[in-house]
Protein backbone atom coordinates (compact mmCIF):
# COMPACT_ATOMS: atom_id res chain seq x y z
CA UNK A 1 0.00 0.00 0.00
CA UNK A 2 1.28 3.52 -0.78
CA UNK A 3 2.54 5.53 2.17
CA UNK A 4 -0.14 8.19 1.78
CA UNK A 5 -2.84 5.55 2.26
CA UNK A 6 -1.15 4.27 5.40
CA UNK A 7 -0.91 7.80 6.78
CA UNK A 8 -4.51 8.55 5.80
CA UNK A 9 -5.78 5.44 7.61
CA UNK A 10 -3.61 6.13 10.64
CA UNK A 11 -4.70 9.72 11.17
CA UNK A 12 -8.37 9.28 10.23
CA UNK A 13 -8.65 6.38 12.66
CA UNK A 14 -6.91 8.41 15.37
CA UNK A 15 -9.18 11.44 14.89
CA UNK A 16 -12.38 9.41 14.91
CA UNK A 17 -11.22 7.44 17.93
CA UNK A 18 -10.51 10.68 19.80
CA UNK A 19 -13.80 12.31 18.77
CA UNK A 20 -15.80 9.17 19.50
CA UNK A 21 -14.40 8.77 22.99
CA UNK A 22 -15.09 12.43 23.68
CA UNK A 23 -18.72 12.48 22.57
CA UNK A 24 -19.49 9.41 24.69
CA UNK A 25 -19.89 11.76 27.64
CA UNK A 26 -22.64 13.70 25.87
CA UNK A 27 -25.02 10.99 27.05
CA UNK A 28 -24.53 12.27 30.59
CA UNK A 29 -24.99 15.85 29.39
CA UNK A 30 -28.30 14.89 27.81
CA UNK A 31 -29.36 13.10 31.00
CA UNK A 32 -28.44 16.18 33.02
CA UNK A 33 -30.49 18.46 30.77
CA UNK A 34 -33.56 16.23 31.02
CA UNK A 35 -33.12 15.86 34.79
CA UNK A 36 -32.81 19.61 35.26
CA UNK A 37 -35.85 20.17 33.07
CA UNK A 38 -37.92 17.68 35.07
CA UNK A 39 -36.83 19.04 38.47
CA UNK A 40 -37.44 22.65 37.51
CA UNK A 41 -40.89 21.78 36.23
CA UNK A 42 -42.23 19.44 38.89
CA UNK A 43 -40.34 20.61 41.97
CA UNK A 44 -40.14 24.36 41.45
CA UNK A 45 -43.02 24.88 39.02
CA UNK A 46 -40.64 26.71 36.68
CA UNK A 47 -40.49 24.76 33.41
CA UNK A 48 -37.81 25.69 30.90
CA UNK A 49 -38.72 26.07 27.25
CA UNK A 50 -35.36 24.85 25.99
CA UNK A 51 -35.05 21.53 27.83
CA UNK A 52 -36.43 19.04 25.32
CA UNK A 53 -34.91 20.71 22.27
CA UNK A 54 -31.50 21.05 23.89
CA UNK A 55 -31.60 17.36 24.79
CA UNK A 56 -32.55 16.55 21.20
CA UNK A 57 -29.70 18.63 19.82
CA UNK A 58 -27.29 16.95 22.24
CA UNK A 59 -28.51 13.56 21.06
CA UNK A 60 -27.99 14.61 17.44
CA UNK A 61 -24.41 15.68 18.16
CA UNK A 62 -23.76 12.44 20.06
CA UNK A 63 -25.20 10.33 17.27
CA UNK A 64 -23.61 12.12 14.32
CA UNK A 65 -20.13 12.71 15.73
CA UNK A 66 -20.05 9.10 16.93
CA UNK A 67 -20.74 7.71 13.46
CA UNK A 68 -17.11 7.50 12.43
CA UNK A 69 -16.14 5.90 15.74
CA UNK A 70 -18.90 3.30 15.39
CA UNK A 71 -17.67 2.51 11.89
CA UNK A 72 -14.09 2.28 13.14
CA UNK A 73 -14.99 -0.17 15.91
CA UNK A 74 -17.41 -2.14 13.72
CA UNK A 75 -20.27 -1.33 16.10
CA UNK A 76 -23.07 -0.84 13.58
CA UNK A 77 -25.84 -3.42 13.66
CA UNK A 78 -25.94 -5.54 10.53
CA UNK A 79 -27.18 -8.90 9.28
CA UNK A 80 -24.36 -11.35 8.64
CA UNK A 81 -26.21 -14.63 8.10
CA UNK A 82 -24.10 -15.38 5.04
CA UNK A 83 -21.23 -12.97 5.60
CA UNK A 84 -20.25 -14.54 8.92
CA UNK A 85 -19.73 -17.94 7.27
CA UNK A 86 -17.36 -16.70 4.59
CA UNK A 87 -13.59 -16.86 4.69
CA UNK A 88 -11.90 -13.65 5.69
CA UNK A 89 -10.64 -12.90 2.17
CA UNK A 90 -14.13 -13.23 0.71
CA UNK A 91 -15.43 -11.01 3.51
CA UNK A 92 -12.76 -8.46 2.64
CA UNK A 93 -13.80 -8.42 -1.01
CA UNK A 94 -17.43 -7.91 -0.02
CA UNK A 95 -16.35 -5.12 2.36
CA UNK A 96 -14.63 -3.40 -0.56
CA UNK A 97 -17.86 -3.47 -2.57
CA UNK A 98 -20.11 -2.33 0.27
CA UNK A 99 -17.64 0.41 1.23
CA UNK A 100 -18.00 1.91 -2.25
CA UNK A 101 -21.77 2.17 -1.78
CA UNK A 102 -21.29 3.59 1.72
CA UNK A 103 -18.90 6.25 0.44
CA UNK A 104 -21.35 7.22 -2.31
CA UNK A 105 -24.23 7.45 0.18
CA UNK A 106 -22.25 9.53 2.68
CA UNK A 107 -21.00 11.83 -0.09
CA UNK A 108 -24.59 12.55 -1.14
CA UNK A 109 -25.61 12.99 2.49
CA UNK A 110 -22.75 15.42 3.06
CA UNK A 111 -23.68 17.39 -0.05
CA UNK A 112 -27.28 17.66 1.16
CA UNK A 113 -26.13 18.69 4.63
CA UNK A 114 -23.88 21.43 3.24
CA UNK A 115 -26.75 22.73 1.12
CA UNK A 116 -29.15 22.72 4.07
CA UNK A 117 -26.57 24.36 6.34
CA UNK A 118 -25.90 27.12 3.84
CA UNK A 119 -29.65 27.76 3.60
CA UNK A 120 -29.90 28.02 7.40
CA UNK A 121 -27.01 30.48 7.54
CA UNK A 122 -28.19 32.59 4.61
CA UNK A 123 -31.77 32.94 5.82
CA UNK A 124 -31.09 32.78 9.58
CA UNK A 125 -33.32 29.73 9.94
CA UNK A 126 -34.78 29.05 13.39
CA UNK A 127 -36.73 26.12 14.72
CA UNK A 128 -40.49 26.55 14.81
CA UNK A 129 -40.92 26.35 18.58
CA UNK A 130 -41.33 28.53 21.67
CA UNK A 131 -37.57 28.62 22.20
CA UNK A 132 -36.90 29.07 18.46
CA UNK A 133 -33.16 28.24 18.44
CA UNK A 134 -31.03 28.87 15.37
CA UNK A 135 -30.53 25.69 13.35
CA UNK A 136 -27.23 26.59 11.70
CA UNK A 137 -24.98 25.53 14.62
CA UNK A 138 -26.38 22.02 14.92
CA UNK A 139 -26.35 21.62 11.13
CA UNK A 140 -22.69 22.64 11.03
CA UNK A 141 -21.90 19.98 13.63
CA UNK A 142 -23.91 17.46 11.60
CA UNK A 143 -21.82 18.33 8.55
CA UNK A 144 -18.61 17.77 10.50
CA UNK A 145 -19.88 14.42 11.78
CA UNK A 146 -20.94 13.24 8.34
CA UNK A 147 -17.59 14.33 6.90
CA UNK A 148 -15.70 12.40 9.59
CA UNK A 149 -17.83 9.34 8.89
CA UNK A 150 -17.13 9.75 5.18
CA UNK A 151 -13.39 9.84 5.86
CA UNK A 152 -13.75 6.75 8.02
CA UNK A 153 -15.62 5.01 5.21
CA UNK A 154 -12.63 5.69 2.95
CA UNK A 155 -10.36 4.32 5.67
CA UNK A 156 -12.45 1.14 5.95
CA UNK A 157 -12.35 0.80 2.17
CA UNK A 158 -8.55 0.89 2.18
CA UNK A 159 -8.42 -1.58 5.06
CA UNK A 160 -10.73 -3.99 3.26
CA UNK A 161 -8.70 -3.62 0.09
CA UNK A 162 -5.55 -4.39 2.05
CA UNK A 163 -7.14 -7.46 3.69
CA UNK A 164 -8.19 -8.75 0.28
CA UNK A 165 -4.48 -8.66 -0.62
CA UNK A 166 -3.37 -10.38 2.58
CA UNK A 167 -2.35 -7.24 4.46
CA UNK A 168 -3.55 -5.48 7.59
CA UNK A 169 -3.40 -1.71 7.86
CA UNK A 170 -2.98 -0.36 11.37
CA UNK A 171 -0.76 -0.57 14.38
CA UNK A 172 -2.49 -3.49 16.11
CA UNK A 173 -3.03 -6.96 14.67
CA UNK A 174 -6.52 -8.23 15.63
CA UNK A 175 -5.80 -11.75 16.85
CA UNK A 176 -9.35 -12.96 16.27
CA UNK A 177 -9.11 -12.04 12.60
CA UNK A 178 -5.86 -13.95 12.21
CA UNK A 179 -7.16 -17.02 14.02
CA UNK A 180 -10.47 -17.08 12.17
CA UNK A 181 -8.96 -16.14 8.84
CA UNK A 182 -7.70 -19.59 8.03
CA UNK A 183 -4.05 -18.71 8.52
CA UNK A 184 -3.73 -19.98 12.07
CA UNK A 185 -5.59 -22.70 13.90
CA UNK A 186 -7.00 -21.68 17.33
CA UNK A 187 -4.56 -24.02 19.10
CA UNK A 188 -1.69 -22.22 17.38
CA UNK A 189 -2.79 -18.84 18.71
CA UNK A 190 0.20 -18.49 21.09
CA UNK A 191 2.41 -18.47 18.00
CA UNK A 192 0.81 -15.33 16.62
CA UNK A 193 4.09 -13.57 17.24
CA UNK A 194 5.12 -15.09 13.92
CA UNK A 195 3.06 -12.47 12.12
CA UNK A 196 5.51 -10.44 10.10
CA UNK A 197 5.28 -6.72 10.83
CA UNK A 198 6.70 -3.86 8.85
CA UNK A 199 7.93 -1.48 11.60
CA UNK A 200 8.30 1.41 9.20
CA UNK A 201 5.00 1.33 7.35
CA UNK A 202 2.97 -0.18 10.23
CA UNK A 203 1.50 -2.71 7.80
CA UNK A 204 1.14 -6.31 8.93
CA UNK A 205 1.52 -9.20 6.52
CA UNK A 206 -0.39 -12.35 7.43
CA UNK A 207 2.03 -15.27 7.44
CA UNK A 208 0.75 -18.70 6.31
CA UNK A 209 -0.18 -21.16 9.05
CA UNK A 210 2.57 -23.54 7.94
CA UNK A 211 5.16 -20.87 8.60
CA UNK A 212 3.81 -20.49 12.13
CA UNK A 213 3.89 -24.17 12.88
CA UNK A 214 0.18 -24.76 12.25
CA UNK A 215 -1.55 -26.68 9.51
CA UNK A 216 -4.90 -26.77 7.77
Amino acid sequence: MPNWIKLFVKYVDAVNRLVGRGVLYLVFVMMGILLYSAISRYCFDAPVIWGVEMAQFTMVVYYILGGGFALLTNSHVRMDVFYGRWKWRKQAKMDVITSVFLVAYLALLFYGCVSSTWYSIEFDQHNNSAWAPALAPVKIIMGIGIFLTLLQAFSEFFKALARSRGLLLGEEVPERLIVESGYVEPEAEPQLVGVVADPVASTQVLAPAQALGGSR
